[in-house]
């Protein structure tokens, strides 16, 4: 299950990387976020499927069907996997929105280079902060 949060980290920061490239090479800013978006559910996807077939893959008999049920660990599950897809979503939007505005701010100004970085990182940091609630939602509860 770790493997599965350190895949979904390594590929949500590797897919802002990338449209943050992309928004650098002149890719429209609308297209770098459907990408981010279906990248992000990509990886929703991924990681709910793995768990699954896992689960049915080592022969999960029906004697475990009569064992109460309790949908607390899937809800768990679920509310870090839509915090993390959407706090990704919202880190792409404002990355795509601020990295051009940085790119031409520093253009006509070296010296707001530093001034446009924060705003630039400000918008990662929301996905920084999804990532730390997805984690305190999986490792927390009980």
């Amino acid at each position: 299950m770790y493997l599965l949060i350190v895949f979904s980290i390594i590929f949500l920061l590797l897919s802002i990387f990338i449209s943050k490239e992309a928004v650098k090479r002149g890719t429209p800013p609308k297209k770098a976020i459907l990408r981010q978006v279906v990248s992000c559910a990509f990886v929703c996807v991924c990681c709910f499927a793995v768990p699954v077939i896992a689960h049915a893959a080592s022969g999960a008999t029906a004697s475990h069907a009569t064992e109460a049920v309790s949908n607390g660990n899937g809800l768990g599950l679920l509310a870090a996997a839509l915090a993390m897809g959407l706090g990704g979503i919202g880190g792409g939007i404002a990355v795509a929105a601020s990295v051009p505005a940085a790119i031409g701010a520093t253009s006509e100004n070296p010296k707001a280079f530093g001034k446009a970085m924060v705003l630039v990182a400000m918008g990662e940091g929301i996905a920084f902060f999804s990532l730390a609630v997805a984690l305190l939602i999986i490792l927390l509860k009980t």
